[in-house]
């Protein structure tokens, strides 16, 4: 979670580096199967835990000396400098201060006089990214829930966690979550006495599909980041000037909208490993573990990077925490399954399975959600916007609508 915000740095390929990480995290398992070949081997356990623990100082160096002190912002304030630098010692020459003074010194227009608090901007393309920068550098000081701005100065409110919680996004997040997870976390629970039961007992067979699941769960680092490309996919085809000049609402509904092929190509992806493990067929099981990995590294870097988009960076941690405790929680149901199995279905989980087809469809309310959320608030945001109105003398249009007297 600490590391996700490394992919504000990215910008364009922000979503791209979430889903990266996710994926890394996802195919860490693959490292105790690197030390049971290893311990099959001849290496001792105590030597193999030593050399992992000293990795972990690669970890505090960095954390230490590049990481920043507090959060990353998004979209990143111009100029914008993280981990060790020079004038954290003092190191900055008298010129560039006073330059850099010298650009973030307000213009003032009409009556203003120095005292005054509340100041006027010339409205350049320019102050506008040094307002912001100086708007970001405040917030880290005294974190409050305040409201952004847009393109056309309007401030637009930031909803409070609880709002967040109880929305239909939240909700419908939350079920395509539990539910991809649980199937996940079930096909593994079942995956030795299915396994046993395909191949009629032989140990041998059992080991060594068990052995190709566990080398198929390493893949999944290479997977994810695909998902990742597929939400950013917008962002490669706008224009630099483009993503600057928009508005951060704009820029949200533009990546949510991006996210909806995301979300659902997860829950047909689900599917599909479905019934591949519903067929009792030994062999088809091999593309049911690629199918198994690929999806569950969609699914993974797909929650954190929506996250990330569709809901407000203030509120990132909390709501990713409770998206994640709310679907373990879900996760309980998977031990009642494998009663039903043991007991009822006397280890055969095919009629489980068939029923999971059934109800991972329910998981593509969440993409069609997102989808119609996003159309609502487009139509209301073209809705509120002023009609451009042209000024016949000068030939210009004028953003301001049109009233009684300019007639």
């Amino acid at each position: 979670m600490t590391n996700m915000q490394v992919g504000n740095l990215f910008g364009n390929r922000r979503s791209t580096i979430i889903t990266l990480y996710n994926g890394a995290f996802d195919s860490s398992s693959a490292v105790f199967l690197v030390v049971k070949v290893l311990y099959e081997a001849g290496l001792s356990l105590m030597s193999m835990f030593l050399f992992i623990s000293c990795l972990s100082s690669i970890h505090i160096l960095r954390t230490i000396f590049l990481l920043p002190r507090t959060h990353i912002p998004y979209p990143l304030p111009k100029g914008y400098t993280y981990g060790v630098s020079c004038d954290k010692f003092g190191l900055t020459t008298s010129s560039s201060k006073e330059e850099t003074a010298s650009q973030r010194k307000p213009l003032r227009g009409g009556g203003g006089t120095e005292g005054e608090t509340s100041e006027r901007w010339d409205v350049t393309e320019g102050d506008k990214v040094e307002r912001q920068e100086i708007a970001e550098k405040v917030d880290d000081v005294t974190p409050q829930l305040k409201g952004s701005k847009d393109s056309d100065g309007n401030e637009e409110e930031i909803p409070s966690f609880r709002s967040c919680i109880f929305s239909k996004l939240f909700l419908t997040h939350l079920l395509w979550l539990s539910i991809l997870q649980l199937r996940h976390y079930l096909f593994i629970g079942t995956l030795n006495p299915m396994l046993t039961l395909l191949t009629s007992g032989d140990p041998g067979q059992v080991s060594r599909f068990t052995n190709a699941f566990a080398f198929t769960q390493f893949c999944g680092v290479f997977c994810a980041p695909w998902n990742g490309m597929i939400m950013d996919r917008h962002k490669r085809k706008a224009k630099p000037s483009d993503t600057a000049s928009e508005s951060t609402g704009t820029q949200r509904l533009a990546d949510m909208k991006s996210a909806v092929l995301s979300l659902a190509i997860t829950v047909t992806q689900c599917v599909l490993f479905s019934l591949c493990a519903a067929i009792p067929v030994l062999q088809v099981q091999y593309l049911t573990f690629v199918l198994q990995v690929i999806n569950r590294s969609f699914l993974y870097g797909g929650h954190a990077a929506f996250t990330a988009i569709g809901f407000p960076p203030c509120h990132f941690g909390k709501v990713y925490g409770m998206l994640m405790a709310l679907s373990a929680v879900v996760s309980l149901l998977q031990y009642p399954c494998f009663a039903l199995i043991k007991g009822p279905l006397q280890d055969d989980p095919m009629y489980m399975n068939i029923g999971f087809i059934v109800l991972v469809t329910l998981a593509y309310v969440h993409p069609i959600n997102v989808y119609l959320q996003v159309r609502r608030e487009t139509r209301r945001r073209g809705a509120v916007k002023p009609p451009r109105v042209e000024v016949q003398g000068l030939g210009e249009m004028d953003n301001r609508p049109a009233s009684d007297t300019d007639i």
